[in-house]
């Protein structure tokens, strides 16, 4: 298997930045790939208040900000990745736009390069028949926020090979990460079993049975969950929630993942959650 010492991630957002992060932290060389200047500049601008805020916590020194800013480079062309030893794609949960970008580093990369996405719902199955290389794409889900979270769900294709496989999950362990194996299904473990939570406790609030706000202080007083279900919808955000209930409905047919009309009509409002300073709260 190659060496891995440069990694692509594409997507400069929530999770791609954290996951860029993550990478130069362990001490990769990181390029990291968005196709608008302004998203790169923000992406990087969290890093560093990230990395400065783990200084703060003595959990790293100056000195190390600095190193890990200096080993992060911003491109907006894919073709830049071209020597990148691994990839991981972190852009919109939607499968086209996921497919397009998967078609393009099949084009641009050695064929032995391992093409990982942070989907956290679309089949990896369908994602790597979209490739000349199946065998060498697999799930690599990382939660958010990612420098604190130590779970990564390390997802296996149909045609995912064994040493791939291996080489992922050992690649988590040195980013810190704790690497959960699982099959290609949809939402995974992670969001098949929490999405359908969130999505009941939506239908709560719209058939009038508690108010977001009690229905959450249920789930931190009573299960002990450190936040409720709907700040939670809202911290994932709401947009990324349907579209992941719909991955689940499609997937297994079964009327169970309908998605709550109210989380419909929300979305269609734009009301996003905390990206967009509203969903089932006000924010600032």
């Amino acid at each position: 298997m190659r060496e891995i010492r440069t990694v692509g991630v594409i997507g400069a957002g929530t999770m791609g930045n954290g996951i860029a992060h993550v990478f130069a932290r362990a001490g990769f060389a990181v390029l990291l790939c968005d196709v608008a200047h302004h998203s790169l500049e923000r992406g990087i601008g969290t890093i560093r208040k990230n990395l400065e805020r783990e200084a703060a916590k003595g959990k790293i020194t100056l000195d190390e900000v600095s190193a890990a800013l200096a080993r992060i480079t911003s491109v907006l062309e894919r073709e830049k990745l071209a020597g990148c030893d691994f990839v991981v794609e972190a852009a919109t949960e939607k499968f086209e736009i996921k497919t397009a970008i998967f078609q393009d580093l099949d084009r641009i990369l050695p064929r032995d390069v391992i093409l990982a996405t942070n989907t956290s719902s679309i089949s990896i199955t369908k994602l790597a028949a979209q490739t000349q290389r199946p065998e060498h794409v697999i799930g690599m889900h990382f939660f958010n926020p990612v420098p604190v979270m130590k779970l990564v769900e390390v997802v296996r294709g149909l045609a995912t090979t064994q040493p791939v496989f291996e080489q992922v999950r050992d690649l988590a362990a040195r980013l810190g990460k704790t690497p959960v194996e699982v099959n290609d299904a949809p939402g995974f473990v992670s969001n098949r079993v929490l999405m359908p939570l969130l999505n009941e406790a939506m239908y709560a609030v719209m058939e009038g049975v508690a108010t977001p706000e009690a229905v959450d202080e249920v789930f931190k007083l009573g299960m002990a969950h450190p936040m409720g279900p709907l700040t939670l919808a809202d911290f994932i955000g709401l947009d990324v929630c349907l579209d992941i209930m719909r991955v689940l409905q499609e997937g297994l047919g079964d009327p169970k993942y309908r998605p709550c009309p109210l989380l419909i009509k929300m979305v269609d409002a734009g009301w996003l959650g905390c990206k967009s300073g509203r969903g089932f709260y006000k924010y600032e």
